[in-house]
């Protein structure tokens, strides 16, 4: 069904609303319809004090559909900003700048480096920019295997180490660790990060099975850039991404721009995951500035058109953004509350974030506005318009 003849359809609940202590009178969004835990709903949306105050509103003359803000678990950098050595200047411009694209919270991603560099940008990780919300922090390293680095270097690269990590987790707000399940004393980390409460994702692995399964039951909760930087499925040795897709309690974060996963390999992902894909766009500095020559933490990075490599032509994050990867999901089959449920409470569900990526009663008020196309029409933060076309 086209997301036009959903906003057609009629009404399938009353309208809801709650009492708001507020400052400021109550203003709709002018929608015609939302996405509300999930579900199309018919009719307008009523913001109060930065929060969700109501819904199913009746609405004649409404335009386009209020759905969640935009939630990625992986940004390296955006609009000329790479994070691992980025100012207040620079998350503030990248933050307005990822508001174009619907993201309204996320994860600053940070490759392997030094340990000090590493912690040093924890430390600067500013708490609010006036732009997309940061999360905190995600570290993609350094505990990954040898054999499965892709551009991040390998000097830095360490053995999974108690000491190290309990240094980097201090320096600063870690949300997301990404890991390697096969290294030797990894299982004691991953048992260490989910008492504090941090989120793990396996990746940049050559694991077997059974070795991300043993992982997946302490408590890793979902694979980084589902087949990438990964030992490859095979039939008789199905790896992490076997693994990950046979089990119901593991969200598998998919690149989907039509270069770091095929078209027919996301879609057998995607009819395997149905409910639990988290699309990420893994954007570095050149995502959002054009072609040139950019920095993925240490590593220099050529940008051209919609590819991001290295000098040896290894696929070096991406300039995927996140409104682009819905229109890709949408496009291969995915429903349209499907594909927005990618980008906003699947990854949300990851960090275990009850009010990020939905629209609820007493929710935060950050909105994306889409048109029959899936074109940007407003990004509103807090309840204040932000982006406006």
């Amino acid at each position: 069904m086209s997301p036009a003849s959903y906003l057609t359809a009629p009404p399938r609940v009353a309208s809801r609303s709650i009492a708001v202590a507020r400052q400021n009178e109550l203003v709709r969004l002018g929608v015609e319809a939302a996405i509300v835990d999930g579900e199309l709903v018919p009719g307008d949306v009523e913001v109060a004090d930065g929060r969700i105050a109501a819904f199913a509103l009746a609405t004649p003359k409404g335009r386009g559909m209020a759905v969640p803000g935009f939630v990625d678990l992986q940004v390296n950098g955006f609009g000329g900003v790479d994070f691992l050595d980025a100012d207040a200047e620079g998350y503030r411009r990248a933050c307005e700048a990822l508001l174009e694209t619907g993201v309204t919270s996320f994860l600053p991603t940070f490759i392997t480096a030094p340990e000090q560099r590493t912690r040093d940008a924890l430390r600067g990780l500013p708490r609010e920019t006036g732009g997309a919300h940061i999360l905190g922090a995600h570290l993609e390293g350094p505990f990954l295997s040898p054999m499965r680095l892709g551009v991040h270097p390998e000097a830095h690269r360490r053995d999974p180490d108690l000491d190290t990590l309990e240094r980097l987790l201090a320096a600063g707000p870690v949300r997301l660790v990404t890991l390697a399940p096969e290294l030797p004393g990894v299982y004691a980390l991953v048992e260490f990060l989910v008492r504090r409460g941090v989120a793990i994702s396996l990746g940049h692995s050559d694991a077997r099975a059974d070795q991300a399964d043993a992982a997946f039951d302490l408590g890793a909760r979902a694979v980084t850039h589902l087949f990438n930087a990964m030992r490859p499925f095979h039939h008789r040795d199905p790896g992490l991404a076997g693994a990950a897709l046979a089990r119901d309690d593991v969200v598998v974060q998919l690149i989907l721009d039509g270069v770091h996963v095929a078209p027919t390999a996301a879609a057998i992902a995607w009819r395997a995951a149905r409910g639990r894909v988290a699309l990420v766009t893994d954007a570095m500095a050149g995502a959002g500035a054009g072609d040139g020559r950019y920095r993925l933490g240490g590593v220099a990075v050529d940008v051209r058109g919609s590819t991001s490599r290295d000098t040896a032509g290894a696929l070096a994050g991406s300039t995927l953004t996140m409104i682009e990867a819905v229109r890709n999901l949408h496009d291969l089959g995915a429903s349209l509350v499907e594909a927005v449920g990618a980008a906003t409470d699947v990854p949300a569900r990851v960090l275990r974030l009850p009010d990020a990526g939905r629209l609820a009663i007493g929710a935060p008020a950050d909105v994306v506005v889409l048109d029959d196309s899936l074109e940007l029409l407003r990004v509103l933060v807090d309840g204040r318009t932000r982006v406006a076309s």
